[in-house]
């Protein structure tokens, strides 16, 4: 059985080879707004979904419609602060934003996943609590200087330099906040009976 991973982040890639999974890339291309009345949690759960499940149409196309029975692991990460839901800045102006509503704050990230293939489908949601420091504006300039962290909710990359911003995270699942959750990765390929190691 082949593992498919429906996203272009390196980080969730590095993950997946953190326990000896090297799976083929295919970047998913999603409209990723969120719904009216949507819960952070819904939210990145269906855009986990709708991500795993458009790669497994290229796939099927790639195919020509041929059977196959790859697992596909689709991922989204949606924060939730003040009631606010932020997502990727995408811009430097928008990061600085960000990071200015959150500094001393705290938050909850909501990371989810989707694993499906032909017959089968595993989901699951992780919340991770982050508290940020009282940083200035001057620090928040220098990190997205170095960092440019403009294709991550919430602007700042704990596996990275965004370290130096967190003042606490609290989780199930420290590798949720990175981006895919692997203690619910390892879940559902026990799933699908996919041998680990």
């Amino acid at each position: 059985m082949q593992i498919i991973l429906a996203s272009s982040s390196i980080y969730r890639l590095n993950l997946l080879k953190q326990i000896n999974i090297m799976p083929e890339i295919i970047m998913p291309d999603i409209d990723e707004s969120a719904l009216f009345n949507e819960s952070p949690c819904q939210t990145s759960q269906r855009l986990a979904y709708e991500k795993a499940k458009k790669v497994q149409h290229i796939k099927s196309s790639q195919l020509n419609n041929s059977y196959d029975n790859s697992i596909i692991i689709g991922s989204d990460q949606v924060l939730l602060l003040d009631k606010e839901t932020l997502g990727k800045p995408l811009t430097h102006e928008n990061a600085v934003k960000q990071l200015q509503k959150m500094r001393n704050k705290s938050m909850i990230f909501y990371t989810s996943i989707t694993m499906l293939n032909q017959q089968k489908k595993f989901e699951a949601c992780v919340e991770t609590k982050v508290t940020m420091r009282n940083y200035s504006d001057e620090l928040i300039e220098k990190y997205l200087t170095i960092e440019k962290p403009y294709n991550c909710a919430g602007s700042a990359k704990s596996e990275g330099l965004g370290v130096v911003l967190i003042k606490e995270m609290i989780s199930t699942d420290p590798t949720a906040l990175i981006g895919l959750p692997l203690s619910k990765v390892l879940d559902g390929l026990e799933y699908f009976n996919y041998p680990i190691l």
